[in-house]
């Protein structure tokens, strides 16, 4: 059986770097951890070089038990530095202040890394801005901290872009409040919202306006040409197929199944345009459906710990039933037969 097409997605190693230095911090040795994961030095000095989703959430639970910390995401955050984001983040650290800083590590996101269930986002409005993380729900010991790692490293590094203390003046978690809530302080000194709609920061008109002391103008305008070039080649070569299947992500969360109308309007494009571009490369809208929902399930079965009714939430299922019947019917064997014969580290 062939391998699924699909991937959960991918980081930069530089962000192992915060998880090492958070485990070292905590008077423990990470090196055994970064030994069984194959993160030797060569590996972490590798240009480009990634990690799978997947992989990065088994590592950050294996630190967790390490050393004993579940809040060991907030930690991490705060020992961030936007070095570790690569390209993107020495062109943030360039900004001329935490709008511009905030709004370019968000914009250049997939740089660094990206989620099949979404991407981050910046939305300003005349009071302020909230920076706005996706959902990666259901939450388990697997992913917390990765919410965590966001959420405060975006507080910390703007802070440090500034030489002074950004506080949020509200942060919204969608995961329940955690056994370690008590950490959250470190993020704002108002309570955390748990159990919100979204995972978010918002931050005040003067918070946006503190000036970053270390901008040069000519070296931010250079670092966002690089930027942007490097953007443009990573989008260049994808297939109008492609493009349909990174939209699925995020909109078949939920239970339900979108339409061809909604993938249209989502593109920018009539609905009989993207039907006829999808017969010039030789598909259709429910064949590219269905190979996403497959490669998908494939993948989330082999790659992670999610019950099968959690997978087909996230697959658009109305129930864990029909998700299984389909799941027989593409290929041959029930998901606990897949998940059994298939499991692996990855």
């Amino acid at each position: 059986m062939s391998a699924p097409r699909v991937r959960l997605g991918d980081l930069s190693v530089g962000f192992v770097h915060s998880l090492v230095d958070a485990v070292r911090s905590l008077g423990q040795d990470p090196q055994p951890l970064l030994d069984q994961y194959g993160l030797d030095a060569a590996r972490l000095a590798e240009a480009g070089a990634r990690l799978s989703i997947p992989r990065y959430m088994r590592l950050g639970h294996a630190a967790i038990q390490l050393s004993g910390t579940p809040g060991l995401g907030l930690r991490m955050g705060q020992l961030s530095r936007l070095s570790q984001a690569g390209i993107a983040g020495m062109t943030a650290a360039q900004a001329p202040n935490v709008r511009e800083a905030a709004r370019t590590l968000i914009r250049f996101e997939a740089l660094y890394g990206s989620n099949y269930r979404g991407q981050s986002s910046f939305h300003e409005d005349s009071e302020g801005a909230w920076l706005r993380f996706y959902s990666i729900s259901p939450y388990n010991d697997y992913n917390r901290f990765v919410v965590d790692s966001i959420l405060a490293g975006w507080v910390h590094q703007l802070s440090t872009l500034a030489g002074a203390r950004v506080t949020p003046e509200r942060v919204d978690i969608e995961f329940e409040a955690p056994p370690y809530a008590a950490d959250y302080a470190v993020l704002s000194e108002q309570a955390v919202n748990f159990g919100a709609g979204v995972n978010q920061l918002r931050l005040t008109q003067q918070s946006l306006g503190l000036r970053n002391p270390d901008h040069v103008p000519s070296t931010w305008r250079h670092l966002l040409q690089l930027c942007e070039r490097e953007l443009e080649q990573l989008t260049r070569t994808r297939s109008l197929r492609e493009r349909i299947t990174r939209l699925l992500g995020p909109l078949l969360n939920g239970g339900r199944e979108p339409d061809l109308e909604e993938v249209a309007a989502r593109l920018k494009l009539p609905t009989w345009t993207l039907r006829r571009r999808l017969a010039e490369e030789g598909t259709r809208f429910r064949a590219v459906l269905n190979d996403t929902r497959r490669d998908l399930a494939m993948t989330y079965i082999r790659d992670t710990e999610l019950a099968f009714g959690e997978i087909a939430y996230l697959l658009g299922f109305a129930s864990a039933e029909a998700f299984q019947r389909a799941f027989k019917r593409w290929n041959g064997q029930t998901p606990g037969e897949y998940r059994r014969s298939h499991r692996q580290s990855v």
